[in-house]
């Protein structure tokens, strides 16, 4: 009886280090892709005649970078302004209000960074523009017609973005449609709840005292509301993603939390937070460039011991909660390279250090799928998983920390399919964001 024949790889990539970010962190020279996904690793590669081939020439290989709180559609509208810069709020405008045309456009940008997938969080009934449940909309009708560069994950929104929202227009849109997609490029699998603001605003509800004598507020009418919120996602059978900042908002959730369910930014959580939040699997995504950027912000607000004990981020690593990194952008520009380099500032770090390179693009691969749901087929490069990868100029564990946001991205494939070759645009706007490469660098220090 003859042995089934067996269908060549479609594309196959070797000739440098290839990161899998298996549990072991096996490094290999070779990958190969068939239909969309990864069909062999190492030696177990070979190519056929009619296989495409691309040779890295020792360029380095990396799972594609999961943004797991990044507004899309609104970066599409703005950039290359952004909300924050070197200088503290911005402000600057909207270039275009075309829906379809700005999430095209961030996903174009998304692709030169070697993004892959991204979290858009907070599109639902209740808000208008960038945020509008049309725009969820108009992502089924671009993943149905396979024009989307990255996958989607997107956490809907029952009030206002930054603002309040009461239990019963909650309980309304958790009724609302969702539209039918390919959940492996249009995911919408969870909530976001405005629980709190943020310090600089003095609208973070937190036990700390502000300059005013004030100590913030809830975006809900109560806890009891707040509570009863996170019950009716749950019941639903949605994952919850709570905006909370200050370290009462963060208590008042945790009992309620369970695993799977995550913080959005945590400025002020507390050791014994993070301890608690770990014994029970809920996650927390934070943003290094933010903290680096506000920190002088938060000293106003709390003071400036309060605002060195903020975004405890060595505290965060160390917990075993599950952490993912993130750009929160248009906040702050999309680019991890420049949040890694400012996690490594955070922690007191500039050289090169492999183990933490490794560690922090976990939480910006690995760990941002898990917390998709989705870690059983994305964010490591073995057998099964997608071909979602990007190709950088350098070895980022080579490389040191503060030197991270000049190495380039070169190409980027999702699904096995070219997004972005360095041809299209280049990988930031290098102009825009020389002053905050230079804040970063120099010493300058949310939403």
């Amino acid at each position: 009886m003859s042995s089934p024949r067996i269908r060549p790889a479609s594309l196959v990539v070797r000739g440098g280090p290839i990161h899998t970010f298996d549990p072991e962190g096996t490094v290999v020279d070779a990958l190969a892709v068939r239909d969309g996904r990864i069909v062999a690793v190492g030696a177990d590669v070979v190519a056929g005649p009619d296989t495409e081939v691309l040779e890295l020439a020792g360029r380095t290989v990396l799972p594609g970078i999961n943004d797991s709180h990044l507004h899309a559609t609104w970066l599409g509208t703005r950039w290359p302004d952004t909300l924050i810069g070197p200088a503290g709020f911005t402000g600057g405008e909207e270039k275009t209000v075309d829906r379809r045309a700005a999430i095209l456009r961030a996903g174009e940008l998304c692709a030169s960074l070697g993004i892959t997938s991204y979290t858009e969080p907070g599109l639902g009934p209740g808000e208008t523009g960038c945020f509008a449940p049309e725009v969820l909309d108009e992502y089924a009708s671009l993943a149905a017609e396979g024009l989307l560069r990255s996958r989607v994950t997107v956490l809907r929104l029952f009030g206002l973005l930054d603002g309040v929202s009461s239990l019963a227009d909650f309980r309304c849109g958790l009724d609302s449609p969702v539209p039918d997609a390919d959940p492996r490029w249009l995911n919408v699998h969870g909530v976001k709840i405005f629980a709190d603001g943020i310090p600089p605003m003095r609208s973070a509800w937190t036990h700390h005292c502000y300059a005013d004598g004030s100590h913030g507020s809830l975006l809900v009418d109560s806890e009891e509301d707040l509570v009863a919120m996170i019950e009716l996602a749950h019941r639903a059978g949605m994952v919850v993603g709570v905006h909370a900042t200050g370290d009462r908002t963060i208590e008042a959730v945790l009992g309620s939390l369970r695993r799977g369910d995550h913080l959005v930014h945590g400025d002020l959580v507390t050791a014994d937070q993070l301890a608690r939040m770990a014994s029970r699997g809920i996650g927390l995504t934070t943003q290094p460039a933010i903290a680096v950027a506000m920190r002088a912000m938060v000293a106003e607000a709390l003071g400036g011991e309060v605002a060195a004990r903020a975004w405890p981020l060595a505290e965060m690593l160390d917990s075993g909660v599950p952490l993912t990194l993130s750009s929160d952008a248009p906040v702050v520009t999309p680019d991890w390279r420049v949040h890694l380099a400012a996690a490594a500032r955070l922690l007191g770090v500039s050289d090169v250090d492999p183990v933490l390179m490794e560690r922090l693009l976990r939480c910006y691969t690995t760990t941002a799928a898990a917390q998709d749901g989705a870690v059983d087929w994305k964010g490591s490069l073995t057998v099964g998983r997608v071909a979602d990868f990007c190709v950088l100029a350098a070895n980022p564990l080579e490389v040191a920390f503060a030197e991270l946001p000049e190495v380039g991205v070169e190409l980027t494939v999702t699904g096995g399919r070219v997004v972005y070759s360095g041809e299209q645009l280049p990988a930031v706007d290098r102009q825009a964001h020389a002053g905050e490469m230079a804040g970063l660098r120099g010493g300058q220090e949310q939403h």
